[in-house]
């Protein structure tokens, strides 16, 4: 047994498909129509193939009992990315407790999408800006081991 993909129900394929093709930078490992796979382990199925497999009618968007989560390495330039298309936003930027920003969207049919940065790259930043590694991993809330592999 080994898992595959995480399976999302969209009612437009082809604007979801722009959004995590565009926005996400995501490439299409397979497409057969009402089904459309991409790297990363995401497959967005058509909501009306997804309610005959399934055989119900009883499919809810958008559902909040979950997300699907990026990381990026330079979130001002991915934020930034994000101004030249129609984001519906959970949250802008943020900077949480132990220092990772991160940003929460809707994709086309309110499915939540966090992009966080990249852990490696918040102990780059809190280097850049004087912390020592203890200091660091204090802030974090991580092992000083896994500051001092990151630097």
């Amino acid at each position: 047994m080994n898992y595959q993909s995480t399976l999302i129900a969209v009612t437009d394929m082809e604007k979801s498909r722009r959004l995590y093709q565009d926005v996400l930078g995501l490439k299409v490992v397979a497409d057969f129509g009402a089904n459309v796979t991409l790297e990363g382990g995401i497959a967005l199925q058509t909501l009306d193939t997804w309610k005959s497999l399934i055989q119900t009618d009883r499919v809810v968007l958008p559902n909040h009992a979950g997300e699907l989560y990026f990381e990026e390495e330079d979130m001002d330039a991915f934020c930034k990315r994000l101004g030249a298309f129609e984001i519906c936003y959970v949250h802008g930027l943020l900077e949480h407790s132990w220092g990772q920003r991160a940003v929460r969207f809707y994709d086309p049919d309110g499915h939540i999408i966090e992009v966080g940065e990249k852990l490696e790259a918040v102990v780059l930043r809190f280097a850049e800006q004087g912390l020592s590694p203890e200091e660091t991993a204090a802030r974090m809330d991580v092992p000083l081991d896994f500051v001092t592999a990151c630097l």
